[in-house]
């Protein structure tokens, strides 16, 4: 049994939402006018979700200049913006289990912040959470800054904190931050990944927190 936490942190992609569709359709994109040298798949490209797409792009173009790297990132964050999400959903039991789920909540995600809570408006969520965390202008996960961050506009201390994601990233940035870490089972994340990291609890759905 998970205990009640003063305060929650979430992931997105892979944890309240499943972007997948919209984002790796928006890197293809991206990719299309410089096509890589070797076939892309969608489960190569599902596996950078949640880090920064410099991360990406660069083991996608390893003799890429930084110029080069960040026009490619500019392309896919104009094209990801403009599809609207429109192949984005909500995981079963993201609403209820945010409904009921007590305590004060944060995102911590690798999406900025304005990005952020466009999208937790868009999918009726931005009611849940007292703050909304993204990355912006700070190393992204797996460094803890984005958890740091939120912790710091909360009040919050460390201990009295569940952070509550789908990947290594996530896991990592939690146990750097000192917080309690949750694994989702449902996200993009491989099990035998995130158990490198002890998540100190497992949920197969967020109503499981409740």
């Amino acid at each position: 049994m998970i205990p009640r936490f003063p305060v929650y942190l979430f992931d997105i992609d892979g944890t309240l939402l499943d972007s997948a569709a919209d984002i790796c359709a928006a890197v293809k994109h991206a990719l299309g006018a410089r096509p890589p040298v070797r076939d892309i798949s969608f489960e190569y490209l599902r596996g950078f979700i949640g880090l920064y797409r410099i991360d990406l792009f660069s083991d996608v173009y390893p003799d890429y200049t930084t110029e080069q790297i960040d026009g490619l990132i500019q392309e896919y964050r104009t094209n990801y913006l403009s599809r609207g999400h429109q192949q984005t959903k909500l995981y079963p039991g993201v609403m209820e289990g945010l409904a009921a789920l007590g305590g004060r909540k944060s995102t911590a995600t690798t999406k900025g912040s304005p990005t952020t809570r466009a999208v937790l408006q868009q999918f009726g969520l931005i009611q849940y959470f007292e703050h909304v965390q993204g990355t912006d202008g700070f190393p992204c996960k797996p460094a803890p800054d984005v958890v740091l961050a939120a912790l710091s506009a909360l009040g919050a201390s460390p201990e009295d904190c569940l952070f509550v994601g789908d990947s290594p990233a996530d896991m990592e940035a939690g146990r750097r931050a000192g917080v309690r870490t949750c694994a989702v089972r449902y996200g993009y994340g491989k099990a035998d990944e995130l158990a490198k990291w002890r998540p100190d609890y497992w949920v197969s759905d967020l109503r499981e927190l409740v």
